[in-house]
């Protein structure tokens, strides 16, 4: 299992949100790195010292490219649920079945996850 984050997770961290952090620790403690790619990064850095934690958290997440192939298949997945947002699909599509998903939009993602044939259980942040 692995705990996959999108925005909502990291905006959620940078609030101090303590269930959040809570299930981060778990993940640091079982040797686990949480997922995420570097769109969602873009979503939330804007640099400066006021995000501290969040680079601190940065650095302790695997980040993967959003690639052509990534790229595609979140395209893909958008056209077979009529959606537009990219960067939603394609955090999605980082899930395996019984992955763990922190998101601030459980709504959009659970349509994703299904259209994908995705197992995961949805956290909201």
């Amino acid at each position: 299992m692995t705990l996959v984050l999108d925005a909502g997770a990291f905006l959620a961290v940078e609030r101090g949100d303590r269930r959040v952090m809570a299930l981060l620790k778990r993940e640091r403690l079982g040797g686990r790195a949480p997922l995420s790619h570097g769109a969602v990064v873009g979503q939330v850095w804007r640099g400066g010292a006021r995000q501290a934690q969040l680079a601190r958290l940065l650095r302790a997440t695997e980040i993967s490219p959003v690639d052509l192939e990534l790229g595609r298949r979140a395209g893909e997945l958008l056209g077979r649920v009529r959606a537009n947002d990219v960067v939603d699909a394609a955090v999605v599509l980082l899930c395996v079945d019984g992955d763990q998903l922190l998101t601030s939009d459980p709504g959009d993602l659970t349509s994703l996850a299904v259209a994908a044939g995705i197992h995961l259980e949805l956290i909201r942040v």
